[in-house]
């Protein structure tokens, strides 16, 4: 630990240190920070601006850094001294199943290490978690955060898709000159657009956390 964080460290109080490992182990835990919401149910807080209040107490004490725009951008120091991060938005869940019609809500964004995953660095990226098992044969498993870039696909490529109005997640595919959709699950049929096929981001990387029984 470098000397400013040893400092900042020295700072704080014992509740500080508790939300502060708090964050850190809910986002080794989640792949993304808590919500407000979430501190405040964690702690018990009265309400959700007594959340944000140690919040920025933790920022102003130069133990976290936050984006002022995005409730859930919260960096560690460290992670900034040993890597390039930068701050993904993650818009709600997809489904790796049958197309859902589900309205995807951002909930923030999660902090990742462009080099260690392969992200290009000028791309534009989204993050999106994983519902249901028809990607299970790419390895893509419901709870999976998968990482996006807005781009045009590639044949194969797996992407985020929407499909005559609905949304998923699949591989792209071409057969005699037009676009489908296929599952990585023999137990889910093709998806053949009746009306529209527009994809909205192909996949990058992916971020997956392992449970312990």
């Amino acid at each position: 630990m470098n000397a400013f964080l040893s400092a900042s460290s020295a700072q704080l109080t014992s509740r500080q240190q508790e939300l502060l490992d708090y964050l850190r182990g809910y986002q080794r835990a989640n792949g993304v920070m808590p919500s407000t919401r979430d501190i405040q149910r964690h702690f018990g807080f009265s309400s959700q601006t007594a959340a944000m209040s140690h919040l920025r107490a933790l920022e102003k004490k130069g133990a976290i850094r936050r984006h002022p725009n995005m409730a859930r951008a919260v960096v560690f120091p460290e992670d900034l001294d040993r890597a390039e991060i930068v701050d993904i938005p993650v818009f709600g869940t997809i489904p790796a199943g049958m197309p859902s019609d589900a309205a995807q809500h951002a909930e923030g964004c999660i902090s990742v290490d462009i080099n260690t995953l392969g992200i290009p660095r000028a791309s534009k990226s989204f993050a999106l978690k994983v519902r249901g098992d028809s990607m299970i044969e790419a390895h893509i498993c419901s709870g999976d955060l998968v990482i996006l870039e807005i781009k045009e696909p590639r044949e194969k490529d797996i992407v985020a898709a929407l499909i005559d109005g609905e949304t998923t997640l699949k591989r792209y595919l071409i057969s005699n000159g037009k676009p489908y959709l296929k599952a990585e699950n023999e137990r889910y049929p093709d998806l053949l657009p009746a009306q529209e096929l527009l994809i909205q981001g192909v996949m990058i990387g992916m971020i997956r956390h392992f449970r312990r029984d």
